[in-house]
């Protein structure tokens, strides 16, 4: 049956709040420009594909959105 306990179980390691704080911002950082790379290479996509730029066009679109992007979010 379950076990009966005064205290706590386990009060576990002191919080690194540091280390929290910069795994926070990688993780962000990572959403931000992951989210980038993705819409940049939808529209370079639909760019070469539907706008008739072909292979070369919508690459050319999507480096240019990448590098747009990248400096926007910094």
């Amino acid at each position: 049956m379950a076990e009966h306990h005064s205290g706590p179980v386990e009060t576990g390691a002191p919080m690194d709040y540091r280390e929290h704080e910069k795994t926070y911002g990688l993780f962000i950082s990572g959403a931000k420009y992951g989210s980038m790379i993705i819409a940049a290479l939808l529209l370079g996509m639909a760019a070469g594909f539907f706008g008739g730029g072909g292979f070369l066009g919508g690459l050319l679109v999507f480096i240019i959105l990448v590098v747009i992007g990248a400096f926007l979010l910094r």
